[in-house]
């Protein structure tokens, strides 16, 4: 009996221990719906339901935190919601342009150095659904990607044009350089102003710095490229090497580092900038400080007059945005993919923050672009729901509508009145009343498109969560 009693009592011990489990697993999601806070207790969570989903099919790949996987969501490890840090304009934020391939438009894509950009490249010959796809055939680099109707090229970029302008040309010699390149193609009849939208492709400084110093020390040079500014390129003592022999092969990393000369140091900030404004290659023309920081500044003043510009840290949100930008949609989703050879380097804590010291205005502009790049995606998904929202409230209008032309048609001679009592008729006469106001309100214009208190239905509130 003692025995039947004793076994009873674990039981009902083991059945409140597993209860608190549960409960405090809930009120861990609760609390922490963010899988950037509480990390911990997360890991145990999904332990935890891990055991609850398997039998259902699909069940862990559908639901994420309790939520519909989003695409968008937390490519990187961004936090639960992106706290913006600058203030940027509405044109600033509202980019999309009135990009017209059939007729002179043109887009410029300046490709930085290990940031991705063959993988974009590649994108915007293969993977974009156009009436006129670009051609592309196999053993060749370039590919041709003529306008629907005409043997004119709507894209410049190394695999359409190639390199026309110099190896990995910079923002200084690409708007000196591609009109003339591109007037020089179409020289057989006048041309109008045309328009140029320049794009480019942004990576975490640290990351990029890595990878360049790997493909360098595989053997990779740029000794092609030009660095033309204000008509001619710079001289050896302007611009010294970095290495005696054909190549930099071998090179440890802390000699990479320990090359005052080298290019890579700050190479996004120096490839986004106008160069002719601190004198080019010329040093001596002001002290380091001040040259950088106005290269800083035109760097980011010309990323703000980009038609677009992508992060490699965030390949769907760049995929989303560019399509949004120039009306234009890739036939397969972007791939984000971390294991690069980059992330394969373990690199100590000092010496990741001496790379981070070479490269900081560099990390400064990156995490300008970052903060100009997520309030765009939040703008953009705002603004595609208040277009889903406004197209249901008319749908629904459209309804309501359809349904009072029908209550108020009249009776056919077979038809008798349905006996109404004076509840109904103050009904009926509400009734009478609500399309006065459905009109009214429908001419309340909207709030601006920055708010959020937009929530007339659940679906509508459902819409406005912004999951990052």
């Amino acid at each position: 009996m003692d025995e039947k009693s004793s076994s009873s009592s674990h039981h009902r011990l083991l059945i409140v221990l597993l209860m608190v489990l549960l409960f405090g697993v809930i009120m861990v999601q609760y609390v922490c719906p963010s899988r950037s806070e509480c990390q911990a207790l997360h890991r145990l969570g999904s332990w935890f339901n891990s055991g609850k989903v398997t039998g259902s099919r699909g069940g862990d790949s559908e639901l994420q935190d309790g939520f519909q996987k989003d695409p968008y969501i937390a490519e990187d490890g961004a936090l639960a919601r992106f706290v913006p840090r600058f203030n940027f304009t509405k044109e600033d934020l509202n980019r999309v342009v009135d990009f017209n391939i059939k007729g002179d438009d043109v887009i410029v894509f300046l490709h930085i150095q290990k940031t991705g950009g063959t993988t974009f490249g590649r994108h915007l010959v293969r993977n974009i659904q156009l009436e006129r796809p670009c051609e592309c055939h196999a053993g060749q680099k370039k590919c041709t990607c003529f306008r629907p109707g005409k043997k004119e090229t709507w894209l410049f970029s190394r695999f359409s044009t190639g390199w026309s302008c110099g190896l990995h040309a910079d923002w200084t010699e690409l708007t000196s350089c591609v009109p003339s390149r591109m007037d020089s193609r179409e020289a057989s009849r006048s041309l109008p102003s045309r328009n140029y939208y320049y794009i480019t492709i942004l990576r975490d400084p640290v990351s990029r710095y890595l990878s360049e110093w790997r493909h360098v020390q595989r053997g990779a040079t740029w000794k092609a490229s030009l660095h033309v500014c204000d008509g001619r390129s710079p001289t050896l003592s302007e611009l010294p090497s970095c290495y005696s022999g054909d190549d930099w092969s071998g090179c440890s990393l802390q000699e990479f580092m320990d090359c005052p000369h080298n290019l890579a140091n700050n190479r996004q900030t120096r490839m986004l900038a106008d160069l002719s404004l601190v004198g080019c290659y010329n040093v001596s023309t002001m002290s380091e400080e001040e040259r950088w920081a106005v290269l800083l500044e035109s760097a980011k003043r010309n990323l703000r007059g980009m038609a677009f510009f992508g992060l490699t840290e965030y390949q769907r949100k760049t995929q989303y945005l560019f399509e949004r930008t120039f009306n234009l949609e890739f036939i397969a989703p972007f791939t984000q993919l971390n294991g690069t050879r980059a992330s394969s380097v373990e690199v100590p804590p000092e010496t990741q923050r001496r790379i981070r010291q070479l490269n900081r205005w560099d990390v400064e502009l990156y995490e300008y672009a970052r903060d100009l790049f997520l309030q765009r995606f939040q703008v953009a998904r705002q603004q595609e729901r208040r277009q889903a929202r406004e197209r249901r409230q008319q749908e629904r209008r459209r309804l309501r509508g359809g349904f009072r032309t029908n209550q108020g048609r009249q009776l056919k001679p077979t038809e008798t009145p349905r006996p109404t009592n004076s509840r109904s008729v103050v009904t009926e006469e509400r009734r009478r009343e609500k399309p006065a106001e459905d009109s009214v309100a429908s001419e309340v214009p909207l709030p601006d498109w920055w708010d959020l208190d937009e929530n007339s239905t659940l679906e509508d509130y459902i819409d406005n969560v912004e999951q990052w």
